[in-house]
């Protein structure tokens, strides 16, 4: 089966086809609108053969349909009929969700999208949960507003590293992951990575629109930069957990059940062959 993926971005739409090396690309930006994509699409791949399509949306979206639209692009996303326009099967995950996805390689990743916003998702033990953390709360306005393009070119390069570091120090924290990767492509202007992140790669969303339309169960190959020893870190810890959780209490159940009625079992027997319990066998007689 041969996948064509798509990953619209705020600047650029790229794409990619199974069995194709040489990803292509268009302009969008805010004047971009889902037929123009489309259109623009069909184009750019008019030389590549594909049965199914894959979309990384810049915006959330549930069971293949994007909610809202996207903040730097033009309307008309939502309630947009994907499946007729392509006349091909399509999945659509956001497109943070995407790179991922491609960018996973085992336990808790924490995926962290420096593009034309914030792209924010987790993958737990496979599962992807899209997040949509850039317009919450920071500083004096928001996430996005600190570390999104528009930051970058407002605050300088300087001041936004500083926020970049502070934001993905906060987030680290608050989700714990095995495994950071800071994507898009802001982020190789940074002049060091946060402790405990790794670079990610654009290419990785092509990776994931691959791995959306793979047969469940099916395993993928690791992505480029992905740590390998994670996974098995991750595993490690499981079983240490099992033991605490089934080993300690049998012990104690034991002990409880067969340490206390032994001596009073002997007691008992004792005080009626007459070995210093007279008061007991008295009172029992005179009733």
């Amino acid at each position: 089966m041969n996948v064509l993926v798509i990953d619209v971005g705020g600047t650029n739409v790229k794409i990619l086809a199974t069995g194709q090396s040489e990803p292509r690309k268009l302009p969008s930006g805010t004047t971009l609108t889902p037929t123009m994509m489309v259109d623009g699409v069909r184009k750019l791949a008019g030389d590549w053969k594909f049965d199914v399509v894959a979309i990384g949306y810049p915006g959330p979206v549930v069971r293949d349909r994007p909610l809202a639209e996207p903040h730097n692009l033009a309307s008309g996303w939502v309630g947009f009929d994907y499946v007729k326009a392509f006349g091909k099967p399509v999945r659509i995950i956001n497109d943070a969700a995407l790179q991922a996805l491609g960018s996973y390689n085992g336990g808790k990743l924490l995926f962290l999208g420096l593009g034309t916003g914030l792209g924010t998702t987790l993958v737990i033990d496979g599962v992807i949960e899209a997040m949509e953390l850039a317009h919450l709360p920071y500083r004096k306005a928001t996430y996005e507003d600190y570390v999104g393009l528009r930051a970058l070119e407002g605050f300088g390069k300087k001041k936004w590293r500083k926020y970049v570091a502070d934001v993905v120090d906060r987030l680290t924290r608050a989700f714990d992951p095995d495994d950071v990767v800071l994507g898009g492509g802001n982020a190789k202007k940074l002049d060091k990575l946060p402790p405990r992140a790794r670079l990610g790669e654009n290419a990785n969303a092509f990776i994931g629109g691959f791995r959306l339309w793979e047969p469940p169960g099916r395993a993928a190959p690791a992505a480029p930069g992905a740590p390998a020893k994670r996974p098995a870190a991750a595993a490690k810890r499981k079983p240490a957990a099992k033991k605490k959780a089934a080993g300690q209490p049998k012990p104690a159940a034991k002990k409880k059940a067969s340490a206390k009625p032994k001596p009073a079992t002997k007691r008992k027997a004792s005080a009626h062959k007459g070995n210093g319990a007279a008061p007991a066998k008295s009172r029992a007689a005179g009733r």
